[in-house]
């Protein structure tokens, strides 16, 4: 079981500045997006097409948010050398920035004097966090929100250092 893309985005609806996403593991095995792992590993390039079944409805989704003036900024840190999966995540991230979203890179070993929750998060508007939660497996398990100012403020601290350090896409090859 996942978050529905469907209620992710009645929050990204009701976001009016800014949506910023910290992800901070080096797999994920999230149900909606197995099959589209096994292909690429199988056949070596990732669904990039944004009008695809596996992107359209996120396609949709920031291409809105971004239209009304919704700054997404998305950062990941990585282990070095990255996971299979990060390579996947790469390479289809041309879709995602095709969208709207920015998306930066960081190497684990340029983070380690940076304080992070201790889960990955989403921040609307800097009022609203999303965690996340993963389990050992890497598989989605629930998310947590909290307005909580102290963890808003944690978290928008970690994420833009995180984002100043971060190497934008175009730049940063796995």
């Amino acid at each position: 079981m996942t978050q529905s893309v469907e209620s992710f985005g009645e929050l990204l609806k009701e976001t009016r500045h800014s949506a910023v996403h910290l992800e901070m593991r080096d797999s994920y095995a999230v149900s909606g997006e197995a099959d589209d792992f096994e292909e690429w590993k199988r056949a070596g390039f990732a669904n990039t097409d944004p009008g695809s079944p596996y992107w359209a409805l996120w396609v949709g989704l920031v291409s809105e948010a971004v239209g009304r003036g919704v700054v997404m900024r998305r950062a990941r840190i990585v282990s070095e050398p990255v996971t299979d999966y990060i390579r996947f995540e790469h390479a289809g991230t041309t879709v995602v920035i095709g969208a709207g979203e920015q998306v930066r890179w960081l190497p684990r070993r340029r983070a380690s004097d940076i304080a992070l929750p201790g889960n990955d998060f989403w921040l609307f508007d800097d009022r609203l966090v999303q965690f996340n939660v993963f389990g050992g497996d890497s598989r989605w398990m629930h998310t947590d929100f909290t307005e909580d100012p102290a963890v808003v403020k944690l978290c928008a601290s970690a994420f833009e250092s995180v984002w100043e350090r971060g190497i934008p896409h175009e730049q940063y090859t796995v």
